[in-house]
């Protein structure tokens, strides 16, 4: 009896030695008298970047400082992840000096003559008259839904928006957020700023809710976010001081867009190993199971096939097309898919072997599918081949997360002994 260790993705020379290292000593303690040999195919069929990668943006320039176009994407990032964010901070943290929006240290007073701050407030305003604020807050809570005609309804329209933008006006007008911060803008600077934060905030809402429905650009956001200010009596052409300064720091720190526009370049080649083999046995696998054929019929069988990730689903499409021929391969008698996704592309129609709806060939081998529910590479069979008593499912769990369980089946004594009965059960001898 042989088997034949077929690896996944990524794997490269020294991981393919490791690996089947580990493959050989397991099996061959249970099965003295078999031979174990392995396929590495890595780097011969295996996805390099024949440009040295020069189709990546960006690619060399890692540690450039970002520009103000990545600051305000990563604004807007942290914005649609949390619209309510700008407006928290405005609860929390008021303006820089707590009660009119002057600077600490400035020694006019509210409604002082050529005040910058607060050019129309009145120093001595009575108890009871609506705050600045309140007043902002009242007009957001005035704006109902999807306005009937004019530039706002064309352009929430034309961006995917308009669904849900009354729900986003709901939700923002009636936070907690809005309220505090309403309660601490008592100047009318102040109040601009808050109108157009409120603005934002609509904005974001409206277009976390439209998700990857959203067409809208950078330019009919902002347009968007001005008239909406304008309507609450702000002016969005004048940045805002207090929760900008603090939302731009902070969205540098916790989004992903810097991090992956700096790293870019280092993550492309990085994962071109793994991601790379996939595509490129997608577009040229026949290459590959070519190989794999001539290895499988290079010596005498029995033989039993162990394929993990990738190595799997080449293995899955060579032998279900070699059936589907009339020609199955000589010796296979039983095929093991450790971590593999051949049952969830079989689902897809992305199986060469395997016509999308259609049942196993005749002539395929039995097939041992082991899967950790840990790893989200890992797929079931059984329920997508059913009543075929040739597939059958076994569950192992290396108690790991992802992605560290795709790999840990190689050291479960578990893996080994269901391996052992399924060439009991198949008789192999």
């Amino acid at each position: 009896m042989r088997f034949l260790f077929v690896h996944g993705t990524g794997v490269r020379r020294e991981r393919h030695d490791m690996l089947f290292a580990l493959v050989r000593d397991r099996l061959t303690a249970r099965f003295p008298g078999a031979v174990v040999d392995s396929c590495f195919w890595g780097e011969r069929f295996g996805a390099t970047l024949s440009a040295q990668g020069r189709s990546v943006p960006g690619l060399g320039a890692d540690g450039a400082a970002p520009g103000a176009d990545e600051e305000e994407i990563a604004e807007w990032g942290l914005l649609v992840a949390d619209p309510l964010c700008e407006l928290r901070v405005l609860a929390e943290a008021g303006w820089e000096s707590g009660s009119d929006g002057r600077p600490d240290g400035d020694p006019g007073g509210p409604g002082a003559p050529g005040d910058p701050y607060d050019p129309d407030g009145d120093g001595f305003a009575m108890p009871g008259v609506q705050s600045a604020g309140d007043r902002v807050l009242d007009l957001l809570a005035a704006v109902s839904g999807v306005p009937d005609g004019g530039e706002q309804a064309a352009l929430l329209r034309g961006t995917g928006l308009a669904a849900g933008f009354p729900a986003a006006l709901e939700t923002v007008s009636r936070s907690a957020e809005a309220a505090r911060a309403g309660a601490r803008a008592t100047g009318e600077a102040q109040a601009r700023e808050l109108a157009k934060a409120l603005a934002r905030a609509v904005t974001a809402a409206a277009l976390a809710s439209a998700g990857a429905e959203a067409d809208c650009t950078g330019t009919e956001r902002d347009r968007l976010v001005e008239l909406i200010t304008v309507r609450l009596g702000g002016d969005a052409r004048v940045p805002g001081a207090r929760a900008a300064a603090v939302l731009g720091r902070l969205a540098m720190r916790v989004t992903t867009q810097p991090l992956l526009n700096a790293w870019r370049g280092s993550l492309t080649v990085g994962a071109t190993p793994a991601l790379g083999d996939i595509l490129r046995y997608q577009a040229r696998g026949a290459d590959l199971r070519a190989f794999l054929h001539d290895r499988i019929t290079a010596e005498p069988g029995p033989t039993v096939l162990i394929g993990h990730s990738l190595g799997g689903i080449a293995l899955v499409d060579l032998l279900a097309l070699a059936a589907a021929r009339g020609e199955p391969v000589p010796g296979v008698e039983l095929l093991v898919t450790v971590g593999s996704q051949a049952p969830f592309l079989h689902e897809l129609g992305a199986l060469a072997g395997i016509v999308p709806g259609t049942k196993l060939p005749y002539a395929f081998p039995r097939w041992l599918n082991v899967y950790d529910r840990q790893d989200v590479l890992s797929y079931l069979a059984e329920p997508v081949f059913p009543g075929d008593p040739r597939v059958s499912d076994q569950e192992i769990g290396s108690r790991q997360p992802f992605p560290a369980c795709h790999s840990a089946y190689w050291k479960q004594d578990s893996l080994y002994a269901r391996i052992e009965r399924a060439v009991a059960e198949a008789e192999i001898g």
